[in-house]
């Protein structure tokens, strides 16, 4: 919280002692509140606004008469672009760290990318930092060695930092080019002050080529990749979820997308030119073996699938510490969707046990329910009929609440907006009124108090045993879908079918667009839900399926793509 500087050195208007120091010194913040200039404690007491109890007929009464004439020069504190985004930063690191995220990645990690950023943008550290409207940089050539600028630059090439083992941090030996230096339009300047920062206009039109502008989707790239590099237990789709928390003090009209900060998340670490990140091993949350066992778990599917989806991954060779490692500089850059990716083997295995062509998965229910029937007190077969109808209600039930819950977000800062210095006042005091207004509306009508939003977690679901509206299939048997081969256990179902016939001829090597019509029920309702889990569009989660299926029936694939229909694939 920034504290105003004031004509008079101090507020004799409130002669209460501190409780902190005992000290009579009182100054005013930014938000009319008092605090001791002493050891700088602020109070809940306020200048412009008395605080109202909820009491029928009471006024809002002002004691602003007392109240310094504010100076026609005063505009507070001068602030650049990268300024602004170290804020959102900032903010975004504290919200995650309510989540349960190490200190370390604000700190550590976080801090030294932002501060690689600025350096690799020719904003901060380095001897010539890009400027605004021909303004010389503050840190000249002969005053350097007194500057901390070589301190700083110490710290950034301090091999003691996790992020920079793999590289060091070097000043740019070239020249950077500046804002382009050009007579401010009065157009311009209006535009700097609805921005509020010093360089908004030059910032805009600034245009130079390698260089990677920060934006708001940026900063939460930043965020993921500070996460990554820390192996935390987030991925990609929860930070996108909880992104309201995230992003609550600021005022947007968009959600994030999955793919586009995944992209941006990609730029921005070829752009730092980020070494090798951590190896992800079998014992790391990000690998698919542990997401699919939580996914799962997520899901309400059988906990026995888990050993089939272990067997995918091995056989696809996706849990790979080479595969799964995030590696920026590599030649051969691979990325990974991991939440994704998971998901995909589930479904992948899913048309392994059941084919899901409409037909087969209906048929195996109908002998899963006749076995359960019998056998009461046997451990339960899994059946896909059952747990389609209550998959069906609870994910209907909670897509409307998100999707009502999306039309009712208000796209409103919890903080007053104001253009300049003279609306400030006028705008915390209109909000201090709001709220005033609806307490005592909300005692007169006896509404029960608005219950604290509760930090989001990592599962959406609580499947728990002994529900019988949503009963949990976790330990329910899939005695009735395998059958014994030798020594080992294998789907009754022998067929199967590729979710994509043909891949581009291009090297992208992408697959062909999903449309929903050229497959079946079951499969367009698993994908629906699954996408949804992650909050990702239902063509990201078919082209990793199929990109999955590519690697797991590799030889198949190859001599079916050649057919001109596409056929059922017999494994064994």
């Amino acid at each position: 919280m920034t504290h105003n500087t004031v004509d008079i050195p101090y507020i004799k208007s409130l002669t209460e002692r501190c409780s902190q120091c005992d000290a009579v010194s009182w100054g005013l913040t930014d938000e009319g509140k008092y605090y001791c200039t002493s050891c700088h404690n602020v109070t809940d007491r306020s200048e412009e606004v008395v605080s109202t109890a909820v009491i029928p007929n009471t006024k809002i009464n002002s004691i602003s008469r007392g109240l310094r004439k504010r100076s026609k020069h005063e505009k507070g504190w001068d602030w650049y672009v990268c300024e602004g985004f170290q804020c959102i930063l900032y903010h975004q690191a504290e919200a995650l760290e309510t989540l349960g995220v190490g200190t370390e990645l604000k700190n550590d990690v976080l801090h030294n990318l932002w501060k690689r950023y600025l350096q690799k943008s020719k904003q901060a550290y380095c001897k010539n930092p890009v400027h605004t409207r021909g303004r010389k940089a503050k840190v000249l050539e002969d005053n350097l060695q007194s500057s901390d600028w070589a301190s700083e630059l110490e710290l950034l090439s301090d091999t003691s930092c996790p992020l920079e083992s793999g590289a060091e941090f070097q000043s740019d030996p070239q020249i950077p080019k500046p804002f382009p230096v050009t007579k401010v339009s009065p157009k311009s300047e209006a535009a700097d002050i609805c921005s509020g920062s010093v360089d908004g206009v030059e910032y805009s039109e600034w245009k130079e080529k390698g260089i990677l502008k920060m934006t708001v989707p940026r900063t939460l790239a930043l965020c993921y990749l500070s996460l990554l590099w820390q192996r935390e237990t987030i991925t990609l789709s929860d930070l996108l979820r909880i992104t309201i928390l995230i992003l609550s003090f600021l005022k947007f009209q968009s959600w994030p997308d999955y793919e586009d900060i995944y992209k941006n998340m990609i730029e921005v670490a070829i752009f730092l030119d980020l070494p090798r990140f951590p190896d992800v091993t079998e014992d790391c949350y990000l690998h698919p073996n542990i997401l699919c066992m939580k996914y799962l778990l997520e899901l309400n599917l059988p906990d026995e699938m888990h050993s089939l989806t272990c067997q995918v991954v091995k056989m696809t060779g996706i849990g790979e510490v080479d595969f799964l490692t995030f590696d920026p500089i590599a030649k051969k850059k691979r990325t990974v969707k991991y939440d994704v990716q998971a998901v995909a083997v589930i479904v992948v295995v899913l048309k392994l046990l059941f084919l899901l062509d409409d037909k087969l998965e209906w048929s195996y229910s109908g002998l899963a329910e006749a076995y359960n029937e019998e056998h009461t007190e046997d451990k339960p077969q899994f059946d896909f009929r059952k747990w389609y109808q209550v998959m069906k209600k609870t994910f209907d039930e909670k897509r409307q609440k998100w999707e009502e819950a999306r039309a009712k977000y208000s796209w409103k800062t919890k903080r007053p907006i104001y253009r300049s210095h003279i609306d400030k006042s006028v705008a915390y005091k209109r909000r201090e009124m709001v709220e005033n207004l609806q307490k005592q509306f909300s005692a007169l009508v006896g509404s029960t108090p608005v219950v604290e939003k509760k930090n989001p977690s990592s599962f959406q679901f609580n499947w728990t045993e002994g529900d019988t509206d949503n009963p949990c299939f976790h330990g329910h048997s899939l005695q009735g879908l395998l059958k014994t081969k030798g020594q080992s256990l294998i789907t009754k179902n022998s067929l199967y079918w590729l979710s994509t016939q043909k891949f581009c001829k291009s090297y992208c090597k992408h697959v062909t667009t999903y449309e929903e019509s050229n497959f079946s029920l079951s499969y367009q309702f698993i994908l629906s839900i699954f996408s949804f889990l992650l909050r990702v569009k239902t063509s990201i989660l078919h082209e990793e399926v199929s990109l999955i299926e590519k690697k797991l029936f590799e030889k198949k694939y190859s001599e079916s793509k050649k057919r001109s229909r596409p056929k059922k694939l017999r494994r064994h």
